[in-house]
Order: structure tokens, then C-alpha cells, then sequence
């Protein structure tokens, strides 16, 4: 049976940062390679680099050594404007910390990627098509009954439903998911982890989420483990 081509892939990467006059290793030789499809869970302890390749395959970082591919093409030595419009339009975020802007809405705060990555012009011209894209993707989300709710009146769990929307709006590929549950309840955390199996069973979206909780990882179809900045091994979660 053939096997499906890698859609990202990390190849023979090294990240180093500088502290002073000393250099700190903090992925050492990672190879990782995610189908399109997939939902992927990379699990290790707090430094074990595991946010680091998450940057560093969504094109936030640049590896200090090796390359990052995306359908076979590498992409992490192409102009930095280029990378941006990558970015944007391949990649969705979402992190433990939400970064919702306070003085938004929830509909605007979906609303804002798009702002960003069109000119004013743009934006206003397509400004009813973005915002029933907006509002279709709130209500998948289950929040519809707040779109004019500014963050301060969200609990956690609504605020990460609404990070979630504003990462999907743009229509990327690829989810990369840093800790999503990180500052949530158990309970609220079952939840945003059902709502992104959703969609990616539905949607097909890619999903490459970090954690540290086994039960999280578990969630997922694949496991990747990391420690010392190295790839320990791979494995198919539980059913």
C-alpha cells in the first residue's frame, strides 16, 4: 500500500538560542513529518522543545540548522514577506493564552486576521462576505449568543472557542494548537479538545497540537515524544 506523502515536515532540525556568550541547544536533529489529515499531538515535558518546532513549522521562528517543507517544497529560507503571506494563508494558531484583543468583540476579534491580511480597500469590499464567514465560524464554535461579548466576559473556555474561530476564518490548512488547554479546567478542556477532533473529522483540517497532559495526547491519532530536544519515538494513540 503506498503511503501518503508528508504535507510539513521538519528535516534535520536544530534550534540554538544565545545567552549571552552561551548557546543553549534547544531541538537537536528533529525529524517530523505530518500527512495532510492528520491530527498530531507532540507531548514532552516543559523544555523539551516542543513549542520550538511548533514555531519554527508554522514559519514564527527559523531553524538555526535543517529545513521545514511544506508539499515538499522548502519554505523556511524564503523572504520574510513571503513567509508572511505563507503564514497567513496556510496556517491557523492558537495558543494557551488566547491573545484576543480586549477592546474587540468576539465577531471582531474573528474579524481581525482578515483585516490584517487584506488592503482597507480589500477589506470593505469583501466586508459582508468576511463577516457571514465571521459569524458562520462563531456559531460552529458555539458562540454565537456572544458576539458582541468583549473578552473580559468570557469565561476560559469561551475565550479559547473564540481564539479557535479567529485561527479558522482565514480557511488555513493546518491547526497548530500550542497548550489549547493549558489554562482551562478539565471539563472545559474535554471540550475545546472535542471541538477540534470535530473539525477535524469534518473538515479534514491538519492539527498539530503540544501538550504536556497524556490524556490530552491521547486524544489524537498520533503521538510524537519529545525530551531533550530530541524525538524520542512515535506511536498511534488509543482508539
Amino acid at each position: 500500500m503506498s503511503q501518503i506523502p508528508p504535507y510539513l515536515s521538519a528535516i534535520a532540525v536544530e534550534k540554538i538560542y544565545l545567552k549571552s556568550q552561551h548557546k543553549i541547544p534547544v531541538l537537536r536533529g528533529v525529524d517530523f513529518h505530518i500527512r495532510r489529515g492528520e491530527l498530531v499531538s507532540i507531548i514532552g515535558q516543559s523544555g523539551s522543545g516542543k513549542s520550538t518546532l511548533l514555531h519554527l513549522m508554522g514559519l514564527l521562528d527559523k531553524p538555526t540548522i535543517g529545513e521545514i517543507h511544506i508539499e515538499g517544497q522548502r519554505v523556511d529560507d524564503l523572504p520574510a514577506a513571503t513567509r508572511d503571506e505563507l503564514r497567513n494563508r496556510v496556517f491557523g494558531f492558537i495558543f494557551q493564552f488566547y491573545h484576543l484583543l480586549p477592546e474587540l468583540s468576539v465577531l471582531e476579534n474573528v474579524l481581525a486576521p482578515l483585516m490584517i491580511r487584506d488592503s482597507t480597500l480589500t477589506y470593505w469590499r469583501n466586508r459582508h462576505e468576511y463577516e457571514t464567514r465571521a459569524r458562520e465560524m462563531i456559531d460552529k464554535v458555539g458562540l454565537s449568543h456572544r458576539l458582541k461579548h468583549r473578552p473580559s466576559e468570557l469565561s476560559g473556555g469561551e475565550m479559547q472557542r473564540a481564539a479557535i474561530a479567529r485561527a479558522l476564518v482565514a480557511e488555513p490548512s493546518i491547526l497548530l494548537a500550542d497548550e489549547p488547554t493549558g489554562n482551562l479546567d478539565a471539563q472545559t478542556g474535554r471540550g475545546i479538545i472535542d471541538l477540534l477532533k470535530k473539525l477535524n473529522a469534518e473538515q479534514k483540517l491538519t492539527v498539530v497540537m503540544v501538550t504536556h497532559d497524556e490524556s490530552i495526547a491521547a486524544q489524537a491519532g498520533r503521538i510524537v515524544r519529545l525530551a531533550n530536544g530530541r524525538l524520542q519515538r512515535l506511536e498511534e494513540a488509543a482508539a
